[in-house]
């Protein structure tokens, strides 16, 4: 396998997300040790990965987000929730609440691979 495709496959695998100890989360300047890399490259490569994990984390949260939301606006339970309603709770329009119910049942319409 040749080192681009190495790098490409590494690039694609989101970092470990690690739970920061306590003291470390209590330090502002203190995020998952970066500021402690002092080669530029290892920094770049090492921050590159905790955006990638956090961008794929978040996308994954939103999917949640949505599946939640098309459950909560079901019309066959007996408690589901106006689009209004789920908009306050999620502290979203209520234009983006449609969209994300709408969203949420493509999701859970689709079978899973």
């Amino acid at each position: 396998m040749a080192q681009s495709e190495r790098s490409d496959q590494r690039r694609l695998r989101p970092a470990p997300l690690l739970f920061e100890p306590a003291t470390a989360v209590a330090d502002p300047e203190h995020f998952f040790d970066l500021e402690s890399m002092e080669d530029p490259k290892e920094l770049l490569g090492r921050a590159t990965e905790l955006a990638l994990a956090f961008r794929a984390a978040t996308d994954r949260a939103v999917e949640f987000q949505a599946i939640a939301a098309a459950q909560l606006a079901d019309p066959r339970r007996f408690d589901r929730l106006t689009t209004a309603d789920i908009a306050r709770r999620a502290e979203w329009t209520e234009d983006y609440a449609q969209k994300m119910v709408e969203y949420g049942r493509t999701l859970l319409n689709t079978p899973s691979a």
